[in-house]
């Protein structure tokens, strides 16, 4: 794994709000320190968890230097700078390296369906902006397909030094993680296929229901890198029951929901995202007790 910076578990860090939808700094301190005690390795903030992409710029920035304070000598902040207009993104980027942050992220630019040109452009400022380490962020969501091809070129860009992969391709991104003799650094997105993404060489993992299940993904990788497949399988699909209910209910909103039912109010996502309806927050409870979340996964 030469020149790899960041490997092992990443939450991607729900965003606490406020009712005035600002950032709700007590619950953001105190989810940053509850996963900290299953000894999470870093976070990825203000991605598409996060809800980044229509957070104020100031919420961003408000909650990376939350991160920066309370992880600062125990874990690596990665923070997404994502935006639809490049100006926003460089404010970002900025900002990240202004309180030492340890990497940027962000997703291709969208919306006006850029070329491959202007993709490069926008990543090069955000290099230069920060001078961080870079990595790409890969996923359907975004609405752009990162090929390998295009990928092995972007990754030319001084200081792109890895991706986000939430793809289930994962025989691109083995062949992504072999250029520069296997020196790029892949982080796995699909919370429910950490194991494939491992097995086909990612260097750790970046996940949404890690949120609320941070010790099982903890003790799936390091069974893996402890060679112990069988363990590893059996955390896999442990996460992969509660990952099926998540999904059910939709990512962003129940995991917000069983955050607060851990004693963590994150608020409610910021709007057009969708909010669970009392019936649907009932339906939830009553899957989580039946597979009982806090004996098992807490």
């Amino acid at each position: 794994m030469k020149n790899v910076q960041f490997t092992g578990v990443f939450p991607a860090l729900v965003t606490p709000l406020t009712a005035q939808e600002q950032l709700h700094e007590e619950t953001a301190r105190k989810l940053l320190r509850f996963h900290l005690r299953y000894g999470v390795d870093g976070f990825y903030l203000c991605g598409a968890t996060g809800e980044g992409p229509v957070l104020p710029p100031q919420t961003r920035m408000a909650l990376a230097e939350v991160a920066r304070e309370e992880t600062r000598g125990k874990a690596r902040i990665i923070v997404h700078v994502g935006a639809v207009d490049l100006r926003t993104a460089v404010l970002l980027a900025e900002h990240a390296a202004k309180i030492g942050a340890d990497a940027i992220s962000s997703v291709p630019p969208f919306f006006f369906h850029y070329g491959e040109k202007e993709i490069a452009q926008y990543y090069t400022a955000l290099a230069q902006a920060s001078g961080l380490p870079l990595l790409l962020y890969c996923s359907p969501l975004s609405g752009v397909n990162i090929t390998y091809e295009i990928a092995s070129r972007l990754l030319e860009i001084p200081g792109a030094t890895g991706v986000k992969w939430t793809s289930y391709d994962y025989y691109t991104m083995q062949r992504i993680k072999l250029l520069r003799g296997g020196a790029v650094n892949v982080l796995n997105g699909p919370d429910e296929c950490l194991l494939c993404g491992l097995a086909m060489g990612a260097d750790g993992g970046i996940g949404a229901t890690y949120n609320v299940m941070p010790g099982v993904f903890r003790k799936l990788y390091d069974a893996f890198r402890e060679g112990n497949l069988q363990e590893a399988q059996r955390m896999q699909l442990h996460a992969n029951r509660l990952i099926e209910i998540i999904i059910r209910f939709g990512v962003q909103a129940s995991v917000k929901e069983i955050l607060a039912r851990a004693g963590y109010d994150c608020g409610h996502c910021l709007y057009p995202m969708p909010r669970l309806t009392d019936e649907e927050r009932r339906r939830l409870n009553d899957a989580l007790d039946a597979i009982d979340y806090e004996g098992e996964y807490l």
